[in-house]
């Protein structure tokens, strides 16, 4: 019996570090100058911390876990944000060897993790832009003949900001299904208080 409890008991720890592994567990220390690429990187840090609190420890209850009948669950919420932070980041950082992701075939956690890894690369990219780098950035949809450029400004009103109001979102779902976030979360310091 001793054994399995020794089992569960570094199991568990071992699950809480990889946690903590993950980008936002708290948001990184804020940059010295407040230049256009850093109040960007940090509008991202924001996002990244709410999301990671938002998310974190989701029971199978409240991933299926729906407000109406005709509203998204939230494993779909969770899937929508992830798609989000890939066309932000595939927008910052356009690869063209990079997939298309079916996020239904990953796990929650596997989601969760890529969305979290999605915003800190994006974060990292723009620390330090000027805004001229940052207007060299431009959304691109479709291709050929029905190829559309869209500026910076509506990767910023679109895709970052419908992600965030998803985030919260999720804050809402977890509270209706029963778990609501952890309450000693601080998003003014971006810290976790003791």
């Amino acid at each position: 019996m001793k054994p399995l409890l020794l089992f569960l008991l570094i199991f568990t720890m071992t699950d809480l570090k990889a946690q903590n592994d993950l980008p936002y567990y708290e948001i990184p220390d804020a940059p010295k100058t407040y230049d256009p690429g850093n109040l960007m990187a940090r509008m991202l840090d924001g996002w990244g911390f709410r999301y990671y609190w938002a998310s974190e420890g989701l029971s199978d209850d409240d991933l299926m876990y729906k407000p109406s009948e005709d509203a998204r669950s939230t494993r779909e919420t969770i899937d929508h944000i992830c798609s989000l932070s890939n066309f932000v980041l595939t927008t910052v950082l356009p690869d063209p060897n990079r997939k298309w992701i079916d996020y239904s075939t990953l796990s929650y956690d596997q989601v969760r993790t890529l969305t979290l890894e999605n915003i800190q690369l994006v974060s990292d990219a723009l620390k330090g832009k000027s805004a001229e780098e940052l207007a060299g950035i431009e959304i691109v949809m479709g291709s050929g003949d029905k190829k559309r450029t869209m500026p910076f400004w509506n990767l910023i009103n679109g895709p970052i900001e419908d992600a965030i109001y998803h985030t919260g979102q999720l804050v809402s779902f977890r509270r209706a299904s029963g778990n609501p976030i952890n309450p000693n979360i601080s998003v003014l310091s971006g810290k976790v208080r003791n």
